[in-house]
């Protein structure tokens, strides 16, 4: 049987993915009991998070410093967790669920059904929709838009019905039984992508 080991697979993760993982990392695996000494310290780990969190906030706005800086943060980030997923692995020595409970994936990892682009389903209460969208890698944020559909085959009229840094938002105090497509577009260091697909909803 091959043996189950710590996989780098953050690595590629576009950067507001990355300090995500880093963070759920952060909590899971300093204080745990299976790792008594990590090989990076929880502040200079923490440090070198925030760090680039700072800087994919300050490339927003597209200018070339600040995304070098930005990849020179990542770098950081990526050789400070690297060390740790190496940590764990000898500490682990190949126990799939002493792996797990760091943070990190391990190299045998389960099937993964694809997500649909979007999805609008019932909200909390009546006259609400929550929108969840497929995180896209690299936004930093995502617009979401929505039209009445009347059925008649007349052009839609998009309205901008606000913003989020995480895929999924919630549309309020809509008409109940009336028709509704939704959409959005990601914002991205690079620009902003085309709008997706958009799903229909009828509001109950």
């Amino acid at each position: 049987m091959k043996k189950i080991t710590v996989v780098l697979d953050f690595i590629p993760y576009a950067v507001s993915e990355k300090v995500t993982f880093c963070r759920n990392v952060n909590d899971k695996l300093f204080g745990n009991a299976l790792y008594p000494a990590p090989d990076v310290t929880l502040v200079d780990a923490k440090a070198a998070v925030d760090a680039l969190e700072t800087a994919i906030l300050a490339a927003k706005d597209g200018g070339h410093t600040a995304i070098s800086a930005m990849h020179d943060a990542e770098k950081r980030v990526n050789d400070i967790y690297r060390k740790l997923a190496n940590y764990v692995d000898r500490t682990a020595a190949g126990d799939e669920t002493s792996i797990l409970s760091s943070g990190f994936h391990i190299s045998k990892q389960p099937v993964i059904t694809p997500k649909a682009e979007l999805a609008a389903v019932d909200g909390d209460h009546s006259g609400s929709v929550r929108l969840v969208a497929k995180a896209l890698l690299g936004a930093v944020a995502y617009l979401w838009q929505m039209a009445i559909d009347d059925g008649a085959g007349t052009e839609l009229i998009w309205i901008a019905i606000g913003s989020s840094t995480r895929a999924n938002f919630e549309v309020n105090d809509l008409e109940v039984m009336k028709r509704y497509k939704f959409r959005f577009a990601a914002v991205t260091v690079d620009g902003t992508t085309d709008y997706c697909a958009p799903v229909t909803k009828i509001i109950v």
